[in-house]
């Protein structure tokens, strides 16, 4: 065989290897943090029969997680999707760890879960790097830090990218694949095949701040408690203005609770510093509202008032008056 007829064969077998999918060599999956979303990614890897090893540094935290994973599939059940025996399988494909290194050592795919926090997401990522196998993707589940950032506090930048999952994950069929500046084609390949093969859909974005679900997402509920801020309108009003004129299933200032206004808070100085342009200024209700510690569901309060197994919609008393504004 000639030399001119190698070459281009070569040429083209590197370039399908550069861009191969490997999501059925994914069998093990790291989980790095048990709450909301974290408990939730478990769930989904696990009832898909991946081996998910929890992680987080408080095992109350993951027997909580573990809880609300099986209460989960039970809702599951009464709605006749899966049987008891899947859920008990279900169960038995996760494993908790506090150990990093232990969660991790024969991990093929690590997907962290913790607070939306540049400074703690960047330590995890670097501790991520030393114990994960060299095969290993890491995947961070930010809704707005830069995957650039991250990842450049790694040795492997190109197995690095964003897998936003949707809150609650085991519903929401969304999943936002963000590549970072020097994300590997395989690895985003893989991550798009994994995400369908999880019954997901995947949308692949690049590495802006706020990426594409909360760059526009993010200034609506911002304009909201401006707008409340302002004594344009009150809460009811602002929520069912959007609900019933825009078709949206809950309001912003409703869903802004559900979020979290910490998270909340977070994205909006993300696309704040991250744009440097004024209108991305977190409100200063917002801001006043996370200093005092009420963040919403999480907290019992935000903009509404939240009871455990209630599911009534009941304004926070201190929005109670129409004219109300700070």
């Amino acid at each position: 065989m000639s030399t001119t007829t190698l070459e281009p064969t070569l040429e083209k077998a590197m370039k399908i290897e550069d861009t191969a999918s490997y999501a059925n060599n994914i069998k093990n999956v790291t989980v790095i943090g048990a709450g909301t979303m974290g408990n939730g990614i478990c769930h989904v890897f696990a009832q898909c029969g991946y081996k998910v090893s929890m992680m987080d540094v408080s095992q109350d935290a993951m027997n909580r997680a573990l809880a609300t994973i099986a209460k989960n599939f039970d809702r599951q059940i009464a709605k006749q999707s899966i049987t008891e025996a899947d859920k008990e399988k279900a169960m038995a494909n996760i494993a908790t760890y506090t150990s990093m290194a232990e969660s991790m050592s024969t991990a093929d795919l690590v997907i962290e879960a913790a607070t939306e926090n540049i400074d703690l997401k960047i330590k995890i990522f670097k501790e991520i790097d030393t114990y994960a196998p060299e095969h290993c993707i890491l995947a961070t589940n930010t809704s707005s830090i830069s995957i650039t950032r991250i990842s450049s506090q790694t040795k492997r930048m190109g197995k690095v990218i964003g897998m936003h999952f949707m809150n609650p994950v085991p519903v929401m069929k969304l999943i936002e694949v963000i590549n970072g500046y020097a994300t590997d084609k395989s690895t985003t390949n893989t991550i798009i095949d994994l995400s369908k093969m999880l019954g997901k859909v995947p949308c692949v974005v690049n590495d802006y701040p706020g990426f594409i679900s909360n760059r526009i997402l993010l200034p609506m509920i911002n304009e909201a408690i401006l707008s409340l801020q302002e004594g344009v309108a009150g809460v009811e009003e602002i929520d069912t203005i959007m609900k019933l004129g825009m078709a949206h299933p809950m309001g912003p200032l409703q869903l802004a609770d559900f979020i979290g206004l910490d998270t909340c808070y977070s994205i909006m100085n993300v696309l704040h510093m991250g744009f440097g342009n004024q209108k991305y200024a977190p409100a200063t209700l917002l801001a006043n509202m996370v200093q005092a510690g009420f963040l919403g569901v999480k907290s019992g309060e935000g903009f509404y008032k939240h009871t455990p197994g209630s599911k009534e919609l009941i304004v926070s008393e201190r929005f109670s008056d129409k004219k109300w504004k700070i």
